[in-house]
């Protein structure tokens, strides 16, 4: 695929993951256990669990504003990966990202002792909220996942499964190697205006994805490509909310966006969804009183 459509398509698939698709406080925890390099996680408050996973080369940092009304009622635990933002990458020569993960999250909430957490997972932290969910389903109590499919490709090609993905995937993987550091660089600025529409937000979204290290990126998404955990749905026990962003600068009705997010997660048992209208792929900063607001319903439920 020549490297204008794969831009197109990569940057279109981002786009639909919108449309259709105080500092004492803070107190690192030490991991003890066998996958702790995986992850890297900072604790605040006290009171029920709540574990916070960013997406793509995120930084822990999109969840400021809401850890801030959390951590009054909660004990809040802010996940960074390995090799997103500031968080060291490791050695990684099997490829594997999201599934590590996964576990390490896993491992962290036995090791610690916590019991039942909810998660709450935007994109790639919504892929790894579900998989917990459905590989570890006696681990948590309730899972939100913001702005984020089972099955990514489905956004490029609504009949994919995991082989034809393989070739969107291959493809994107090989352009975004192939590009100069000024090409990356651009990429994520362009991105980034796709994916936050508050303006003021951007700049921070930019320099966390300058700081991820581009193989660790560029491995996550391939794995997210080909990664269609509808199968694995009806694993999982907990109570799912669903909160997905809409825009009508996109074009594309909010009815369409329903629709695609019903038939994706169409054979999860406890569901409900949340669309958040006015915002892109940053939900919790595009529109963060109305995020606030669904997470704390959420919670009280």
């Amino acid at each position: 695929m020549p490297s204008a459509n794969i831009r197109a398509t990569f940057g279109g698939a981002l786009l639909l993951m919108s449309v259709l698709v105080s500092a004492s406080e803070t107190q690192p925890i030490p991991a003890v256990h066998s996958n702790s390099q995986r992850i890297s996680v900072e604790t605040q408050g006290s009171g029920p669990d709540v574990i916070l996973i960013p997406g793509l080369a995120s930084s822990r940092e999109v969840w400021t504003d809401l850890a801030a009304t959390l951590r009054k009622s909660h004990r809040v635990h802010l996940v960074e990966l390995a090799g997103f933002a500031s968080t060291p990458a490791l050695s990684n020569p099997d490829g594997k990202v999201i599934a590590p993960a996964v576990d390490a999250i896993a491992d962290y909430i036995q090791i610690q002792h916590i019991k039942a957490p909810v998660i709450i997972g935007h994109s790639l932290g919504g892929e790894i909220a579900l998989m917990i969910g459905a590989r570890h389903p006696d681990q948590v109590s309730r899972l939100m996942i913001v702005d984020a499919l089972p099955f990514y490709t489905l956004m490029i090609d609504p009949a994919a499964t995991t082989e034809t993905a393989a070739r969107h995937a291959t493809a994107t993987r090989d352009w975004l190697l192939g590009q100069s550091p000024q090409q990356f660089k651009e990429f994520q600025k362009t991105s980034i205006i796709r994916l936050a529409k508050t303006e003021a937000v951007r700049p921070a979204l930019v320099t966390a994805g300058l700081n991820s290290d581009r193989k660790t990126v560029v491995d996550a998404v391939y794995e997210l490509m080909i990664t269609d955990l509808r199968p694995e749905l009806t694993r999982i026990k907990a109570p799912m909310e669903i909160v997905y962003a809409y825009d009508a600068l996109f074009g594309v009705s909010a009815a369409s966006v329903d629709a695609m997010y019903r038939q994706a997660y169409a054979s999860a048992s406890d569901i409900h969804f949340t669309r958040i209208d006015d915002s892109f792929h940053f939900v919790m900063l595009d529109q963060p009183e109305r995020f606030s607001r669904a997470v704390t319903s959420f919670l009280n439920q």
